[in-house]
């Protein structure tokens, strides 16, 4: 029964979607992080349900920081965040408790754990067990931004609508190599492309983070959303691609074979909710082609070491190669939708009908965007801190 992602820093999730509380506790943080409440909330914001393609239940999310915080920064030993919850609507799942939902866990869940397990809005399996990863993800992401390293998503297709591709990033990427020092952690440089700040995708990034609904066109922006209200008012869900890039992150992370940074990743972003297939560069989109346009041609630019294009994402060999780290995630339709389906009845083990009430999400991918954000980060600095030491995050005096 594992609630626990990670390594040196470990996420352990708890909760069920009509409990008292959902939340998590990190272990493995260096001790000395400043824990910014407010950027907490922010991130929990762009999680949280807004306009018609998101469900009515909207909470508050009013975390409480049980333990590990003092004076404001992280002590080093578990932190434990709490989120109550406080609108939950649990008669909406009595009539129909014992009829599965197609798409849900509810019978898998039955199968694993024998009818205990608390079936009301999805119990442990709901989306809405990811908000505590949000807000422990929250705690790490300025660590990660300190080292030069941002993480940012955007809507790359809903419906088959789709959102501009990224900048270009092969002339203004930063040095992929790395300078140790004495105590072992790594020195980020950039190359001869200049600061950070003036990279075009850094930039996009930074701006999709402060976006409710993240995509590179506006345009596209208010197709999408006419689209996901026309198939909401059909009783209706629909699904589509992420693309994420992390920008920043030195050459040399990652292990072979088992450990590989696309299947800690992968690990990862496959836990969440709704992702159904996870992409890295080009992937499934030009396997099929020649080697000749897959590779990656290697050049200088100044000192530092680029690659023309980035087919592979910024990996090679499960390491990462200094260029960013492009991937995509396949978020299926939310599985509630409003028409009449079949169904079984998993007491009375006879088919049925099934009709679903209460209040769900016509299209989740929006909100699921901040989700990726947050596991990616928190599978980063796990990493970075096996590489590089506990203490290369923390520690401020």
């Amino acid at each position: 029964m594992k609630n626990v992602l990670g390594t040196n820093l470990t996420v352990t999730l708890f909760g069920e979607s009509h409990g008292p509380y959902i939340g998590a506790v990190l272990d493995g943080l260096a001790p000395g992080i400043p824990v910014d409440e407010s950027f907490i909330q922010n991130q929990l914001s762009l999680r949280r349900p807004a306009g018609k393609i998101s469900t009515a239940r909207v909470e508050k999310d009013e975390f409480i920081l049980a333990s590990g915080v003092f004076n404001g920064r992280t002590t080093g030993t578990p932190l434990c965040i709490l989120i109550p919850n406080t609108v939950q609507h649990s008669k909406d799942y009595e009539k129909t408790a014992m009829l599965a939902r197609p798409g849900h866990a509810d019978y898998t869940a039955q199968m694993k754990y024998h009818g205990f397990q608390d079936y009301r809005g999805g119990g442990h399996f709901s989306g809405r067990i990811t908000a505590a990863l949000v807000a422990a993800a929250a705690i790490v992401i300025p660590e990660l931004s300190k080292k030069g390293i941002t993480i940012g998503t955007h809507i790359k297709n809903l419906g088959g609508i789709e959102d501009r591709d990224f900048s270009e990033y092969t002339n203004c990427c930063e040095k992929s190599g790395q300078a140790e020092g004495k105590s072992g952690s790594a020195e980020k440089t950039s190359g001869s492309a200049g600061n950070a700040s003036s990279n075009p995708l850094v930039q996009e990034l930074k701006e999709l983070n402060s976006k409710a609904f993240a995509v590179l066109d506006a345009s596209k922006a208010a197709e999408m959303l006419a689209l996901a209200e026309k198939i909401a008012s059909e009783g209706d869900s629909v699904g589509g691609v992420l693309e994420t890039a992390v920008t920043g992150l030195p050459a040399g992370v990652g292990e072979p074979w088992f450990g590989t940074l696309e299947s800690q990743l992968s690990y990862g972003l496959y836990s969440i909710p709704a992702i159904k297939g996870v992409q890295f560069g080009s992937g499934f989109d030009m396997v099929c082609s020649r080697g000749s346009d897959f590779n990656d041609p290697f050049a200088m630019s100044g000192d530092a070491v680029i690659t023309r294009t980035n087919h592979n994402g910024g990996i090679n060999g499960g390491i990462s190669n200094g260029m960013p780290v492009m991937f995509r995630c396949a978020v299926k339709p939310t599985p509630s939708i409003y028409k009449e389906q079949d169904t079984i009845d998993m007491k009375g083990k006879k088919d049925a009908k099934l009709v679903i009430e209460g209040r769900h999400d016509p299209a989740i991918i929006h909100r699921a965007r901040v989700v990726v954000d947050s596991v990616t980060a928190l599978v980063l600095y796990d990493i970075l801190s096996g590489r590089y030491g506990t203490d290369y995050f923390g520690n401020e005096g």
